[in-house]
């Protein structure tokens, strides 16, 4: 096992200098991309724009502002905001844990309302509980989770007043107004993640089910409960836990609408505003990290592998 999870890590290696490379290079394509001509104008003096980019160390060659930028990431240094000239490395840990907050609640929500309905319906198919699990994951998947937002503020915070409709408070100054105010964008984020997870629990569990070892542990006299869950579902998690990694990935770094709708302080709106400002260095370090968190997340779905198939770890 050990082996296998050395492996993985040193195949990341090469991954995550691809994703620096192409961060770099794609920003650089971007028309208007110079940050000091944007923050003094094009009317501005040249020589005062030439000041500037000396300052700034943008007028070396472009393959050495790569590796000095590269080497700052190594050492947790992603430089300093153009806007507020706040260490992005703070900015970046700080917006994380709002994020990873609601990352995580919608992950949790998710699995709860996936798991039980796509076990039930693999165990019953075609039954009356199927076709409304069928009802959900189709909903869910043709839903626009903005929509859903939509109607979660408009009900429970215009209609009947029980939640703000924004805002963000620290989980540790006030854990149950910080639970009030990330109530809604966890549902709207979790349900519709909860859809595809569903489906796929379903047709995983409809394939081991059908496997000769659990119509012998059914003739053995094993209860139903623990053939399904001990013997089955482990096995109809490789799958859904493909499915997971990519909706962890998605969380962590495709949650920008629900941040804006809901005023999170996180880092979708952290990276929405950076483009919006040309704010490039914080655009970089927040494209960076999120190529990371989908690399990691990849990564901890390959050990999961391992772990629930044991054959994994010697291909």
């Amino acid at each position: 096992m050990k082996a296998f999870i050395l492996r993985r890590l040193l195949s990341a290696i090469p991954t995550i200098f691809v994703v620096t490379l192409l961060v770099y290079a794609l920003i650089l394509l971007v028309p208007g991309h110079d940050p000091v001509t944007f923050l003094l104008g094009e009317e501005s003096d040249a020589e005062l724009i030439a000041y500037f980019r000396k300052e700034m160390g943008l007028d070396r060659p472009i393959h050495v502002q790569y590796a000095h930028w590269v080497g700052g990431l190594l050492t947790g240094d992603m430089g300093r905001s153009m806007r507020t000239n706040e260490l992005i490395t703070t900015e970046v840990v700080t917006r994380f844990k709002v994020t990873g907050e609601l990352a995580l609640g919608a992950l949790v929500l998710s699995l709860l309302i996936a798991l039980p309905i796509g076990i039930y319906s693999a165990a019953r198919p075609n039954s009356w509980g199927d076709n409304l699990g069928t009802v959900f994951a189709i909903g869910g998947a043709a839903l626009p989770n903005f929509w859903l937002g939509i109607m979660l503020i408009y009900l429970f915070a215009v209609h009947l007043g029980w939640l703000p409709a924004t805002g963000y408070v620290k989980f540790f100054d006030d854990p149950i107004e910080n639970l009030r105010r990330m109530v809604m964008p966890m549902v709207m984020t979790g349900t519709v993640s909860a859809a595809s997870t569903m489906r796929q629990t379903r047709s995983g569990m409809l394939e081991v089910l059908k496997q000769d070892y659990i119509r012998t542990a059914h003739a053995k006299g094993l209860a139903e409960r623990s053939v399904l869950i001990r013997h089955a579902l482990k096995n109809a998690m490789i799958p859904v836990t493909t499915i997971m990694g990519l909706l962890v990935a998605q969380l962590l770094s495709g949650t920008a609408i629900t941040e804006i709708m809901f005023r999170l302080p996180g880092l979708g709106q952290f990276a929405v505003k950076a483009a919006l400002r040309r704010d490039i260095p914080a655009l970089q370090g927040a494209l960076v990290l999120f190529g990371s968190i989908v690399l990691l997340a990849n990564l901890a779905v390959d050990l999961l592998y391992g772990f629930l198939d044991p054959r994994i770890r010697y291909t």
